[in-house]
């Protein structure tokens, strides 16, 4: 085993995780431990654009980008965080242009911006240009002129090593932190995938910047890596998950692959039609059509299938049309989306429409976090030292839905945030003492796996969660598929203690890894399908068929999971069947599971001066 000491630790190399980097590594002496190499990271794969209020192309301005956001994500919104956002924005592409990212420029050399999805100018007349962006390989570029830019700066990155622990010197997950005491951040524990050999970060801040959790969905526009590490680390420790229910379905993934067709295509004037050459989103957002948010187009699309009138031999996608656009614009805008349609399904989107259908694409919820990063142990007190940035964090600007260009800037501005609040709190204390047993779970788990002569296969449960999660918690959800999901899960989850790899080596061994991988995935999995089961209302990503209106009365407030111990009283606790949900108990103990439970609570919206409506477009 081997122990380094830094200031700051960032766990995760993509946009946040590298915008942090650069504002702590200024301070502080700052390490970047990464399970890929940097640029490899799944920030490379957005496309469509980071949005600001720059007013390059249109009369705009951050009050109504403020707007937007908050009513894109149906009012769960902390709009706090939506203002420093919106606030931030320019700032934060001003950054990235002086860092030297290419962005597209209008003909008078100011930075070009696209219409996108939900936003608007003056409070929803229309559409406004408001996406900065560098073709349609927008992610790509800040992830590249962000690890430049590190390299310049002699950040250090500990590459391919995968952390496996966070360590707090209060594990809430074993009960209740004592009156008046603090929970304090000591550092993590990570495997280098290299050698098989377990490392101990020493640090005085820590900051999460490991992603989403996409790969609980069978199609899904994630890469395989996105499972969800740093929110699962932080549930086992006891830190709560905050609105996982809420998962985005970007509309335009390609059939039967869920590849992204970025948002940038409709904001170039793409149109989606129905099998019988219908543009239906008239009828659906009759103000913005094809650019109203993600979760409303999504349910659209699939709407338009389940009632028969989807493309197709099975009639099961609609189309996206670009035929009457100029091949000379295509090329231009969108020549990346363009190509994977030719590679991935053999269409000329020169002369024939693409077949689309919702993938999943976004985790609006994650680990809480107040406006200065700081990661939340309840609705009240943070865990000193302890850092979230990006889509593994719930600040939360997305609430139920996330607006498309959002993400970007998420990650710019609350990476930025976190570099900054972890350098200066670091310059104030000094290194905690590394528990004694900090990685004998660690290692007993992987040797366990390791050694197992026999067992489940990982690739076979991880199938079986995909599709139960496709199936029964994706774009409609009812009390009954939320039901199922549940009883398999739990099933799997049982089937997991039993796994074991085929590769019992040290050197490089991704099969192991890929087992620790699918308990993040199960755990999270969970997580989504417990939160959906308690509230009883449709908003944002989230539309429960048998509840089909929002319910501010009850459900005005965010889901707050947590994991705790059993009390004696626990041990025959029966589970609450899921019929039995009412908003009464819907806060109670869930389930009880391997000695612990998962018990939900709640934390109130922060409303500012936006005052929840009715939605519409």
């Amino acid at each position: 085993m081997q122990t380094h000491s830094f200031d700051v630790v960032i766990v995760g190399a993509g946009g946040a995780g590298m915008r942090a980097a650069l504002e702590s590594s200024a301070e502080a002496s700052t390490a970047v431990i990464s399970k890929l190499y940097p640029t490899r990271s799944h920030t490379g794969a957005a496309q469509g654009g980071m949005c600001a209020a720059l007013a390059n192309v249109e009369d705009d301005n951050w009050e109504w980008h403020t707007f937007d956001t908050v009513k894109g994500g149906d009012y769960l919104v902390d709009q706090d965080a939506a203002e420093v956002m919106a606030k931030e924005a320019i700032e934060a592409v001003v950054d990235l242009e002086h860092m030297g990212l290419p962005f597209n420029r209008t003909p008078d050399g100011r930075i070009d911006q696209r219409r996108f999805g939900g936003h608007t100018r003056n409070h929803g007349e229309a559409a406004v240009r408001r996406a900065c962006y560098a073709a349609d390989r927008t992610g790509h570029m800040i992830l590249q002129t962000l690890y430049q830019n590190c390299v310049k700066q002699k950040v250090e990155f500990f590459n391919e090593f995968y952390v496996l622990d966070l360590l707090v010197d209060h594990d809430l997950s074993q009960g209740h932190v004592p009156e008046g005491e603090d929970v304090n951040v000591v550092g993590v524990v990570a495997y280098d995938l290299a050698t098989g050999e377990i490392h101990v970060f020493r640090a005085k801040s820590v900051i999460l910047a490991t992603g989403g959790a996409g790969k609980i969905y069978k199609t899904t526009s994630n890469a395989h890596t996105l499972t969800g590490d740093g929110m699962a680390l932080a549930l086992r420790r006891g830190i709560p998950l905050e609105d996982m229910e809420f998962f985005q379905f970007h509309p335009t993934g390609l059939a039967g692959l869920g590849i992204l067709l970025s948002e940038a295509a409709r904001g170039e004037g793409a149109i989606l039609r129905n099998g019988n050459g219908e543009r239906f989103m008239e009828r659906y957002a009759p103000t913005i059509k094809d650019l109203a948010p993600r979760d409303i187009v999504a349910r659209s699309m699939a709407n338009e299938v389940r009632e028969g009138r989807g493309a197709g031999p099975n009639k099961d996608y609609v189309l996206l049309d670009l035929t009457h656009l100029e091949p000379a614009h295509i090329d231009a805008k969108l020549p990346d989306i363009t190509e994977f349609a030719r590679t991935y399904l053999g269409v000329e989107p020169y002369t024939e429409p693409v077949p689309v259908y919702p993938t999943a694409h976004y985790a609006m919820g994650g680990i809480p976090t107040n406006i200065k990063t700081e990661v939340l142990r309840d609705d009240e007190h943070v865990i000193r030292g302890l850092y979230a940035a990006g889509e593994v964090a719930c600040v939360s600007v997305h609430g139920s839905n996330r607006l498309g260009t959002n993400s970007l800037l998420d990650i710019n501005v609350f990476g930025k945030r976190a570099g900054r609040f972890a350098a200066a709190y670091a310059k104030t204390v000094g290194f905690r003492e590394v528990p004694a047993d900090a990685i004998d779970a660690t290692v007993h788990e992987l040797e366990q796996m390791r050694s197992r002569p026999e067992g489940e296969r990982v690739a076979d449960v991880r199938r079986e969660l995909q599709e139960t999660m496709d199936r029964d918690a994706q774009v409609f959800r009812t009390q009954e598929s939320l039901t199922d999901a549940l009883a398999k899960i739990r099933d799997l989850q049982g089937r997991y203690r039993n796994v074991s790899v085929q590769d019992k080596g040290k050197l490089f061994n991704t099969d192991l890894l890929e087992a620790i991988e699918l308990g993040f995935l199960l755990d999270l999995a969970e997580v989504v399908v417990v939160g959906a089961l308690s509230r009883r209302e449709s908003r944002g990503g989230h539309f429960r068929e048998d509840y089909p209106q929002r319910d501010d009365a009850h459900y005005m407030q965010h889901t707050m999971v947590y994991r705790r111990p059993l009390a004696d009283h626990d041990a025959d606790s029966p589970l609450i069947p899921a019929d039995a949900l009412t908003p009464e108990n819907a806060f109670d103990l869930i389930r009880v599971f391997d000695g612990y439970k998962l018990v939900l609570g709640s934390k109130p919206v922060t409303v500012t001066r936006y005052e929840p409506m009715e939605r519409k477009y």
